[in-house]
């Protein structure tokens, strides 16, 4: 087992009389600025000319400067963009103002890993990655309590890297709950399996086939609906609160024979073996190379994919459904952006 790290092995100190820079005040940027700071720790925010986020952050009592002046004003910088943006934000505003000693720090390792960002040798590049968004990294934090955390240690010129790296998972509250030792190379290429396979590939291709089988058979699209979407989250809960035999203890006698009986011939190993291969292409940087084209050609087929998927008819059923249930919470995609 992964030793695991607690408040006791992590000092705040470490970050007495340094800067902490956060770029980008989206998801996890917000979150992290706003526990650093309550923290004790001094923390600006470095934002592109022209974001909205800019009155945001001013309005939450941060400093907030462009980019570039961000950086070179700070000790650790954390690069909270997108994936898609840190290439050319790296190229343009960062790696111009990076000196000697410095510590570049990411909460996912896509850009490092795959080489999209190349860091000089003399600064310090670590993770920290919060196993969870933002806003729960946020309210956890702001109830006494943590989110369980990641880092990882790429460079460590400065032989500080690990101490720096604690420090901040426990300015953010991470080592309230804990912190587990990881390497970029395994948190991202694990982070992208899961997303790809399971998380939000598999369960959204499994659900859309789930409703298309139902009403192909003459069932009604409402029925569909609530079997094979709406009632996911309810068991995809008690996995979460007691693992798969905790989820098993808590349906009917029925439901568990389908489970342990019909799952394995839905996911067999036609399915794993195809899990491998899509392993393959995250481990030889093929999925990265593809998806780097993507975004510089212009999003065409990403765009084209999630057109497509927002006119299947499981999204019209739902969006009637939902409309009856009143305690739940609901959000719009349209316009939805996130920020940084």
């Amino acid at each position: 087992m992964a030793k695991v790290y607690h408040d006791k092995d992590a000092d705040l100190s470490v970050f007495k009389g340094k800067t902490l820079a956060v770029l980008g005040f989206g998801s996890q940027g917000h979150a992290h600025a706003l526990n650093l700071k309550e923290s004790g720790c001094k923390v600006i925010i470095g934002l592109y000319e022209g974001s909205k986020s800019i009155a945001v952050a001013k309005d939450k009592g941060f400093e907030v400067y462009p980019t570039g002046e961000a950086v070179k004003r700070a000790d650790v910088i954390f690069v909270a963009l997108p994936d898609t943006k840190q290439a050319a934000s790296y190229e343009k505003e960062i790696a111009p103002n990076l000196s000697k000693g410095k510590t570049l720090l990411f909460s996912h390792g896509f850009a490092i890993h795959f080489k999209t960002v190349v860091p000089p040798k003399d600064v310090n590049v670590i993770l920290v990655a919060p196993k969870g968004p933002g806003h729960i990294v946020r309210r956890q934090f702001t109830e006494g309590k943590g989110v369980p955390s990641l880092i990882a240690i790429y460079q460590n010129p400065g032989r500080d890297a690990k101490k720096i790296a604690l420090a901040w998972a426990k300015g953010i509250g991470g080592t309230r709950a804990g912190v587990i030792e990881t390497s970029f190379k395994e948190e991202t290429e694990t982070d992208l399996f899961g997303e790809q396979t399971v998380l939000c590939g598999g369960a959204s291709a499994l659900v859309q086939a789930g409703f298309e089988v139902l009403v192909e058979a003459g069932y009604s699209p409402e029925m569909a609906y609530f079997e094979c979407l709406h009632e996911l989250k309810l068991i995809v809960d008690l996995m979460n609160e007691a693992g798969i035999s905790g989820m098993r203890f808590s349906i009917s006698e029925t439901a568990k024979w389908g489970d342990v009986t019909v799952g394995p011939k839905i996911i067999d190993a036609s399915v794993k073996k195809r899990m491998k291969a899509a392993l393959k292409d995250i481990q030889t940087g093929k999925f990265a190379k593809d998806w780097v084209r993507e975004y510089q050609t212009g999003y065409k087929r990403y765009n084209a994919l999630l057109a497509k998927g927002e006119k299947h008819p499981i999204e019209k059923t739902g969006a009637k459904l939902r409309s009856m249930m009143p305690w739940m919470q609901k959000r719009s995609i349209k316009g939805a952006q996130a920020a940084y």
